[in-house]
């Protein structure tokens, strides 16, 4: 049944090409970028861009007023330039005058038409309307107002100086819509959302296909001139199990496979963490640095919250290195700073605990002294860690200290750290934008849990008052600095335990070429080519 329908999908998605073609002509496979999510993709629009899955086809359909480059620098997009008051408080831009919208015909008899000034604020307005419900309307919640000053001027005014605002602004959320599509409401804009960026919407049957098609208009070009994207199409699957997509992808079926599984893991990577020779022939693989911290989380309100020292005592007696060498093949880094991922100004390796048994033992036994016994502790965790955990647990029997693993659904592990139901758990956090300010706010007392990201309960009078000093700092140098101090203030309370720092494990067919990941995580497949077989 599963080859059927994989086979169903292929011939799907080539009889759609051939009737998408204005000359009824097959698209060349080699223009046509094939790849699955096994998680599916709730919407098209940019407000709902919660979910990665949804952030990968926002990133290839539309375009906002600044964007990311591979070194995390905020770099103009629709807008060309901008100027900061002095105060930090207003951020004026200068649009470019040369995007246009995809054709669509609610444009009129041109089918497009430039995007101007007066397009932001409408998509911003609609980002912060309840009535639309969208996921992104908190980057907006320190935004004062905002209008467009003519056609190609937008302005913004902050309620208190932020200089991360930028990288808020880069979030796919704050991507141009036009308001002509929502004219009678939200559904001709479902049905078929119209962007700017360099694929355009073609067809979505919900859990089964996406089909992009080349934006034909498209303002970006390359350093010889030449007009981007390089591919006519995308064309994305939704095979849910993950070890249907590797096949899929040692088959030719598809171009790329992001992340790992346990289910192939062993397969294609070497016990070194290296491609598997067997597959040298056919696939690359390629690693980037995420911004991304997995970590074991104390809960510190609890009614008999885990005590100081055996909070050091975890910190101190896992052996981080073998753990991600051996459990993980390598694909991590080990986390021996605080919790700002390396890579990340403020990364502070300082911070940070070492292996040390011996440490962890006196820990242990000088609180065995208080209190006698040592207390029940529980590590809650999901299945697709319970590898680790049962690492992490057998770690800490060596010295001395018995950890009982209790594995619980996705929704059960979500719901049970933003409500305090668990002491002691795993957890990550991945940045939404390139600023360290986007960690160490999960350290800010005002964002307990559940209406913030606090999911520690952590409360420190001098971690908030470095917390917003931040804020009045523009010099990015000196707010490094104190960011770095931060992290390391925080980590000597020991309210988590940080395991490592992710890595994306991107496996490409031979013929693709010139792919990046960002460390943010977003698929760009503008300058993406495949070379023919």
């Amino acid at each position: 049944m599963k080859q059927n329908r994989l086979y169903l999908i292929s011939a799907l998605l080539i009889s759609l090409f051939c009737i998408g073609c204005s000359q009824k002509t097959e698209v060349d496979d080699s223009k046509v970028f094939r790849l699955n999510r096994y998680d599916n993709i709730s919407s098209l629009d940019p407000v709902f861009a919660r979910t990665q899955a949804n952030n990968w086809v926002c990133n290839l359909m539309y375009n906002g007023l600044v964007k990311l480059n591979d070194r995390l620098e905020i770099i103009p997009d629709i807008s060309k330039s901008w100027e900061i008051s002095e105060d930090g408080k207003t951020y004026t831009f200068t649009l470019r005058q040369d995007v246009f919208f995809h054709k669509n015909a609610a444009f009129g008899k041109d089918s497009t038409r430039t995007v101007n000034a007066h397009d932001f604020e409408f998509s911003f307005q609609r980002l912060i309307d309840p009535s639309v419900g969208g996921s992104g309307s908190w980057v907006m919640n320190n935004v004062e107002n905002f209008k467009a000053l003519n056609d190609t001027v937008f302005q913004m005014n902050l309620k208190d100086a932020f200089p991360p605002f930028l990288g808020l602004l880069s979030m796919k959320y704050c991507s141009v819509v036009p308001k002509e599509l929502f004219k009678d409401g939200q559904d001709a804009f479902r049905k078929h959302p119209v962007g700017t960026g360099p694929f355009r919407f073609q067809l979505w049957e919900d859990n089964i296909k996406l089909v992009l098609r080349k934006n034909p208009i498209y303002f970006e070009k390359d350093e010889k001139g030449e007009s981007l994207p390089y591919l006519e199409a995308v064309a994305m699957t939704f095979l849910p199990e993950k070890y249907s997509e590797f096949l899929e992808l040692i088959q030719g079926n598809v171009d790329m496979m992001a992340d790992l599984d346990p289910s192939y893991k062993n397969e294609i990577l070497t016990p070194a963490g290296e491609l598997n020779p067997k597959y040298e022939e056919i696939l690359d693989l390629h690693k980037y640095d995420y911004l991304s911290t997995v970590y074991l989380c104390f809960y510190l309100d609890d009614a008999q919250p885990i005590d100081l020292r055996l909070r050091k005592a975890i910190n101190y007696g896992i052996d981080k290195q073998k753990m991600v060498k051996y459990m993980m093949n390598g694909v991590a880094n080990v986390a021996d700073g605080g919790f700002i991922p390396k890579g990340l100004p403020g990364y502070n390796t300082d911070a940070g605990y070492a292996y040390k048994p011996e440490l962890a033992t006196e820990l242990i036994s000088d609180y065995r002294k208080e209190f006698g016994n040592l207390p029940e502790i529980q590590l809650t965790t999901v299945q697709e860690y319970a590898d680790i955990s049962e690492y992490i647990q057998s770690q800490l029997a060596k010295i001395g200290l018995n950890i009982a693993i209790n594995v619980v659904p996705g929704p059960t592990m979500r719901d049970g750290k933003a409500t305090g139901k668990f002491s002691f758990f795993r957890a990550n956090w991945g940045a939404d934008y390139p600023d360290a300010e986007n960690f160490l706010s999960l350290y800010y007392s005002k964002n307990f849990a559940p209406e913030g990201p606090n999911y520690s309960h952590y409360h420190n009078a001098e971690f908030d008052e470095l917390y917003l000093s931040a804020f009045r700092i523009t010099d990015e140098k000196k707010r490094e600095t104190v960011y770095a101090e931060m992290d390391q203030l925080m980590m000597e309370s020991a309210p988590i335990v940080p395991l490592f720092y992710d890595q994306t494990s991107i496996f490409l067919r031979k013929n693709v070429k010139n792919f990046n990941m960002s460390p943010v995580k977003l698929l760009d497949l503008t300058r993406v080519y495949k070379i023919k077989q």
